[in-house]
């Protein structure tokens, strides 16, 4: 990790399209302002966090569903045979 002090308006540039500015510092926060191209996502890293959670959490399957599935399409097959 690297770490550098920076002054209230003074920078940090990330590569070559992100500027990190120190907009203020009081009561024992710091604010950012952060410019990035348009489509760069920026999180909070406890919201980012979170969202990773729920997107894994979202993508498993369990079992039962899978099975409770299979059951819908046999059905559905069977019903259009018997037509």
């Amino acid at each position: 990790m690297l770490v550098l002090t920076r002054k209230e308006g003074e920078s940090i540039q990330i590569g070559e399209d992100i500027l990190l500015t120190v907009v203020a510092i009081e009561n024992g926060q710091v604010k950012l302002g952060i410019r990035a191209p348009e489509g760069i996502k920026i999180f909070r890293s406890e919201l980012y966090e979170q969202i990773q959670k729920q997107n894994t959490s979202a993508s498993k399957v369990n079992r039962d569903m899978i099975v409770h599935a299979a059951k819908l399409i046999q059905t559905k097959n069977n019903e259009k045979r018997e037509k």
